[in-house]
């Protein structure tokens, strides 16, 4: 593909599926010298690791529950004490809620999502900064939604909510770190086939593929292009936006 993270340390929450896979392969694909995939399903996680190192990175797959501050903290660690760095992170792990009216989701699947698709860019960033600083600087993509700008999804209002809180600390803290060498910015996908995409209970895909400009729906590999390109030189002059990947459904 490339070399656009030539010799670079790079971490993906997620990483066993989807968009978090296919970011994990492109960066294998664009030179970066080892991958750590976390995530929450053993063999998903190991099997991706290994889809890596034979794409001809250096893979390490870490068992981790984003939401748990010190499962982050033991996930910086490892990263550190295996190839001695963090150049870039994609803090892409996610959950969606099933569809229900807002008034009638309950408070634990409130904690579930928000705990999942926002308190953990606090827990990531509280570790992956000072790791990043170490080495002299770094880039961070989060990976938000269109859903954090436009909501197009009846019965999703605590996963829009929490995106659109991720888009808003994700420009808060780039404005905070950029200074001080670390590059923060989210990536917002639209409707992209993914496992999460087919469960939420949309009846007709072609019917939504139709409705966008593009007239398809997305790919997990376009997703992974951009945020590859927001980690790497090539975005230096990027910091505080949000890339949206969304075949034009914001435009629209």
């Amino acid at each position: 593909m490339g070399e656009l993270l030539a010799g670079k340390v790079c971490l993906v929450s997620g990483g066993g599926s989807g968009i978090g896979l296919a970011t994990a392969l492109r960066m294998a694909g664009e030179g970066a010298s080892a991958v750590v995939i976390a995530g929450r399903r053993a063999a998903e996680g190991e099997a991706a690791a290994q889809a890596v190192r034979d794409a001809g990175a250096r893979a390490l797959f870490v068992l981790t529950d984003v939401r748990r501050d010190e499962e982050m903290q033991r996930l910086v660690a490892i990263t550190m004490r295996e190839f001695g760095r963090l150049d870039a992170a994609f803090n892409n792990a996610g959950f969606q809620e099933r569809r229900a009216l807002a008034a009638e989701q309950t408070d634990a699947v409130y904690d579930q999502v928000l705990d999942t698709n926002l308190r953990s860019l606090l827990h990531a960033l509280r570790h992956q900064i000072p790791a990043m600083e170490a080495g002299g600087g770094g880039a961070i993509v989060n990976n938000a939604s269109v859903s954090g700008v436009r909501n197009p999804n009846p019965g999703l209002a605590l996963y829009a909510a929490s995106k659109a809180a991720a888009l808003a600390f994700t420009r808060a803290a780039a404005m905070e770190y950029a200074p001080r060498g670390i590059r923060i910015n989210a990536v917002s996908p639209g409707r992209v086939e993914t496992e999460m995409m087919l469960a939420s209970g949309i009846a007709d895909m072609a019917q939504v593929a139709a409705g966008l400009p593009l007239r398809r729906l997305g790919r997990p590999e376009e997703v992974a292009a951009a945020v590859c390109w927001l980690l790497s030189s090539e975005g230096s002059f990027v910091a505080g936006h949000a890339l949206s990947v969304d075949g034009g459904f914001l435009a629209a």
